[in-house]
């Protein structure tokens, strides 16, 4: 596929290190150690069965689901960075 001045395979680069990018801020964000038996946010009991399928489990059910809703609203990034995708 041609991409005017970009070398042949340039745009298929750029897909592949955003995905790369999004997995790593994903692992990166994952739980690691010891699971811990009270939320950090509230102060509520985390229930026994939560953390012993999520390995470094920090918080609550309740504000887990807060915490990924919010995620949900970050933007992605725009590599190209077209002249209109900067006017968004």
């Amino acid at each position: 596929m041609a991409g005017g001045w970009s070398r042949d395979g340039a745009v298929h680069e750029q897909i592949e290190d955003s995905i790369r990018d999004e997995l790593m801020r994903i692992e990166a964000s994952r739980p690691k150690g010891e699971s811990l038996t009270h939320c950090v946010e509230c102060g509520e009991p985390i229930p026994e069965k939560r953390r012993q399928l999520v390995a470094g489990v920090r918080l609550c059910v309740d504000c887990q689901q807060e915490r990924d809703s919010a995620a949900a609203l970050r933007g992605g990034i725009n590599r190209r960075g077209s002249k209109d995708s900067q006017l968004k």
